[in-house]
């Protein structure tokens, strides 16, 4: 059991890590260092040697019990590569915050309609959270509607939150999680060549761009994933999805210091009302 300082330093660096995807993603597309397909390639191979090389670091000193019956699953394979080429490619056009905002809310709407497909219903105060945030959600997307390139590149990273959505739902209570998702990466290795073999003749590869993707793949990524799941069996649900909140709101920070991008006020208020939206189901229901 670490202690509160050390578990407090950890949350947030995992937090800080969940952003840093969407940070060195638009960053190295942005120069552009690197292409796309090139780019999530490396962060998938990165992100698989680097959880397999945790969970076999980690089987030394603990006991195997669940880990030797996780071993992913094609279908989380499938979710977790669409989600990561979507990513990639959508931030082609969008903005840092923007996109981890647009990928936040597409995730948690879609966990929340998989939960009341599955029979859950919600409160008063629930739905009122929900249409809170899907009103800030359309209020966010708005400006996009007059720009083809912006629009196709929204709906793609909302397809990559729908995706991640799929992802987690499916992954709840398979064993050991970061088994799990270590085999995933290594059964998506396939599918994200596929996007490199359509790339391939208008790639773009230079030093900065790999080790950027090295990065967001072996750190921000496979350690990334590994605190999280250290952390988590240790914080409350509801602390867990509020920490997860300001993620977009981190990210888009990133996008000013490093990308130098604007932080509009229509960017805000649509923060304000998603984020303000998913807080009070969040709170509700914990």
């Amino acid at each position: 059991m670490v202690n509160r300082l050390k578990l407090v330093v950890l949350f947030a660096m995992a937090l800080v890590a969940f952003a840093g995807n969407s940070i060195l993603n638009r960053y190295a597309l942005l120069e552009p260092a690197i292409d796309p397909a090139s780019f999530l390639v490396i962060r998938i191979v990165g992100g698989a040697v680097m959880l397999v090389l945790l969970v076999w670091l980690r089987s030394l000193f603990h006991r195997p019990q669940k880990q030797s019956h996780s071993k992913g699953s094609w279908w989380g394979a499938l979710t977790l590569s669409w989600y990561a080429i979507a990513f990639s490619y959508a931030y082609m056009e969008l903005q840092t915050g923007f996109g981890a905002l647009v990928l936040f809310t597409a995730v948690q709407l879609s966990m929340l309609a998989i939960t009341l497909y599955q029979g859950t219903r919600l409160s008063r105060r629930e739905l009122l959270g929900v249409i809170i945030a899907f009103g800030g959600f359309v209020y966010l997307l708005v400006p996009s509607m007059q720009l083809p390139s912006s629009l196709l590149a929204a709906v793609l990273m909302a397809s990559a939150g729908v995706a991640w959505g799929f992802y987690s739902v499916h992954g709840r209570g398979r064993g050991f999680p970061l088994a799990n998702t270590a085999f995933n990466f290594v059964r998506a290795i396939p599918f994200v060549l596929l996007a490199f073999w359509w790339q391939a003749p208008d790639l773009i590869v230079s030093t900065d761009g790999v080790m950027l993707a090295m990065i967001s793949g072996a750190i921000t990524s496979g350690v990334g994933y590994a605190i999280w799941y250290l952390v988590l069996p240790q914080i409350t649900v509801t602390t867990a999805a509020i920490g997860q909140l300001l993620v977009p709101l981190i990210a888009a920070l990133g996008g000013v210091l490093f990308a130098h991008e604007a932080l509009t006020m229509h960017l805000l208020i649509a923060a304000v009302a998603i984020l303000g939206g998913i807080l009070v189901v969040v709170l509700k229901r914990t």
